[in-house]
């Protein structure tokens, strides 16, 4: 798999670990703090246990195969995460492609905390709604908006996000009688993080 800019990354398609007992508290638990709570997030909330976790972070965190996760969009631009896995460099990079363009674009990532641009709510949705089954990646709904939640930089998501996300987590497995906890977490965490400043270009613009 070749992106440009990851010329020297040995990448390969992850899209089949998705439905790996422990991705998701890979990918989302961290983003489960929201600092003014006492309960700690655990993996059961995804549905998941440590030992899940454990061995699947073995191979999201491989040196020599570097998951790539792929969100393709039929009608404007779509999203890459990319887990690059250089030694003593783990980070996670999160690219957008605009279509008609062979090159991608890095808007955020994530090397313990995040930095970057960052998406709103509503640019989030857009890519999340707008699958293209024509293209190599991911195409359910609930699972591209969970991919792309990472990017979340909106201090005023609608209250419908709450609902929404509650049902994309219970989709990829997820507990009902947890989900809602998990989705109030993340939300909380990724609102009160939030650096999206409305004077900026958005990302989406291709500017």
């Amino acid at each position: 798999m070749l992106i440009k800019g990851y010329d020297g990354g040995p990448l390969v398609p992850g899209e089949s670990l998705l439905v790996h007992p422990g991705f998701w508290s890979n990918y989302l638990l961290a983003l489960c703090s929201d600092g003014g709570c006492a309960e700690r997030p655990v993996p059961e909330w995804f549905g998941e246990d440590g030992a899940d976790v454990d061995a699947l972070s073995e191979v999201l965190f491989d040196a020599v195969r570097w998951p790539v996760l792929r969100v393709p969009a039929e009608d404007g631009p779509g999203a890459v995460v990319i887990y690059r896995n250089l030694d003593g460099d783990y980070g996670t990079d999160y690219l957008l492609t605009h279509p008609g363009r062979s090159c991608v674009e890095q808007i955020a990532s994530w090397d313990g905390d995040f930095s970057g641009t960052g998406l709103t709510w509503l640019e989030l949705i857009r890519i999340a709604d707008n699958p293209f089954p024509a293209a190599e990646g991911v195409q359910d709904t609930a699972t591209r908006l969970l991919l792309l939640l990472p990017l979340l930089t909106d201090p005023d998501v609608p209250e419908a996000a709450l609902a929404r996300l509650i049902t994309s987590l219970v989709v990829v497995g997820a507990p009902q009688d947890t989900a809602s906890i998990t989705a109030e977490h993340l939300l909380a965490h990724l609102t009160r993080r939030s650096r999206h400043d409305p004077t900026w270009a958005s990302p989406l613009s291709g500017s």
